[in-house]
């Protein structure tokens, strides 16, 4: 099997190298993915407790209504461009953007950012791993 393989190398350097490229480009785009301005629930925790970090909460209001962080505003995903300029108070402020499982997060942290948020985070995992820690939740 293994001769397989070194004759398949062999025989295919071009094939082999497009695939060593893109495998080495996307281990580097993950790997700075998830390093970058990420937070997990209790690095948010800290910034909360001790910085007065401020929470937006990115989801629709019915998920916010069900269970949000204390303290956390709602401002919906599609409305973020819109509501920026109520944010500009907390612009050297520690600011948490939380979605529902972390994934939607990092494109309202970037918006943050570019706007001019210097310390902008996404909370890693979002709700549903806020939730997982036992972390306390407010329902209105």
């Amino acid at each position: 099997m293994i001769d397989q393989l070194f004759e398949f190398v062999q025989n295919h350097p071009l094939l082999v190298g497009a695939f060593l490229l893109v495998l080495t480009a996307w281990i580097a785009y993950e790997v700075k993915g998830s390093a970058s301005s990420g937070v997990s629930s209790g690095e948010a925790t800290q910034l909360i407790n001790r910085e007065d970090a401020v929470v937006i909460d990115i989801r629709d209001a019915g998920d916010f209504k069900a269970g949000h962080i204390a303290g956390a505003k709602n401002i919906p995903q599609s409305q973020l461009d819109n509501r920026l300029d109520k944010l500009e108070k907390f612009k050297e402020t520690p600011v948490i953007v939380v979605c529902k499982h972390g994934q939607a997060s990092g494109a309202a942290q970037a918006k943050l950012t570019k706007a001019g948020f210097s310390r902008a985070f996404k909370l890693k995992g979002g709700m549903a791993q806020w939730q997982a820690d036992s972390l306390p939740v407010v329902k209105k």
